[in-house]
């Protein structure tokens, strides 16, 4: 967790309460940061403490004076959960939430790159990341080749066992995660979407996991509904006429985390990255929605919650923030050069 190192690093100590689903991976970070500790020597036992369980668990922090920050990772349905009940005790949080990230591509792009970011920002670890691409809105001149090569370039993913040698897309993380899938791809045929990709591959040996072909859906008019974020590689496909039009679209989800435009026109990208372009705390320029997160401050707006992780002031919402103003002299300087005398 990127939350636990920077908290770390500004002094504090840390309950980090993962997911129910990922407790293994959670376990052996906690391990690898405990034998650090025990080679470093003078660091405070238990600095990092290791919560396993269900929100129930984890909602017993919510009302804790004692945990003055709350830094939440999940969905914007957990964090509308999370943030009144921490506000209630005058607690502050930090808030990484839903995504439903987007790409414009121009005419003027280059096409091969933006196939290569598209493809990997949507099904790269089985469309199950905050920076996933979700949403793709193509300019209508272009819109024919780019989908053909998409559906090429989706032919050739190789689905299976993320051990393997080659292997492109792993498994969805459970059940759950495959039904809410099949879900959102009927409610997209039932517009009248055309659907290539989405159903079940079974894995020798791995029979009871979920692996799914990625899902290319060629939405038929840019005012269709994905306001829903699925955490599952579907990729929702538009044209659009104009650059105003794909903009506004970008934007016409509750979500604002990642986005992002593919063009060689400096107008373009200059209007996409103003004020008046993208809403989304993360709006990239010929570079796909997902993986260039480190080094900038990573986070986003409108109901992905507005906290910030990475990028050079990301530590300071870990910090207890106390103003000092020392007299060195032997008056009493009073503000505003008022005069306050005593008799």
């Amino acid at each position: 967790s990127w939350n636990t190192a920077l908290a770390i690093v500004c002094g504090n100590s840390v309950i980090w309460k993962p997911s129910e689903k990922t407790p293994l991976t959670a376990l052996a970070c906690q391990a690898i940061f405990s034998a650090a500790i025990a080679e470093f020597g003078d660091a405070p036992e238990h600095l990092s403490q290791l919560l396993l369980g269900d929100a129930s668990i984890a909602s017993k922090a919510l009302d804790d004076p004692r945990i003055p920050l709350i830094s939440a990772t999940g969905s914007s349905a957990m964090g509308r959960a999370v943030a009144p009940r921490v506000a209630a005790r005058l607690g502050r949080t930090i808030l990484e939430l839903g995504g439903n990230n987007a790409i414009i591509v121009c005419p003027s792009a280059d096409l091969d790159m933006a196939v290569r970011a598209i493809v990997f920002g949507a099904v790269g670890t089985a469309g199950q990341r905050c920076t996933s691409t979700r949403r793709l809105f193509v300019e209508e001149s272009i819109y024919a080749e780019l989908y053909q090569r998409l559906q090429a370039a989706y032919a050739s993913v190789a689905v299976g066992n993320p051990l393997d040698e080659g292997t492109l897309v792993g498994p969805l993380i459970d059940q759950q995660a495959f039904e809410q899938m099949q879900a959102a791809l009927q409610t997209a045929a039932a517009t009248g979407a055309k659907i290539t990709g989405g159903d079940r591959v079974t894995v020798a040996g791995l029979e009871a996991a979920f692996y799914v072909r990625p899902a290319l859906v060629a939405m038929p008019t840019t005012e269709a509904n994905v306001s829903v974020e699925t955490f599952a590689p579907i990729l929702y496909v538009f044209s659009y006429k104009t650059l105003n039009a794909a903009i506004a679209a970008n934007n016409a989800v509750p979500q604002g985390l990642s986005s992002a435009i593919f063009t060689n026109d400096v107008r373009e990208a200059e209007r996409f990255t103003s004020a008046t372009g993208s809403d989304c705390g993360i709006a990239n320029v010929n570079i796909g929605t997902s993986g260039a997160e480190i080094g900038g401050a990573f986070g986003g707006e409108k109901d992905t919650g507005g906290g910030r992780e990475s990028g050079s002031d990301a530590w300071k919402g870990y910090m207890r923030r106390s103003t000092n103003t020392i007299n060195y002299s032997s008056e009493l300087p009073l503000a505003q050069g008022i005069k306050f005398d005593l008799a």
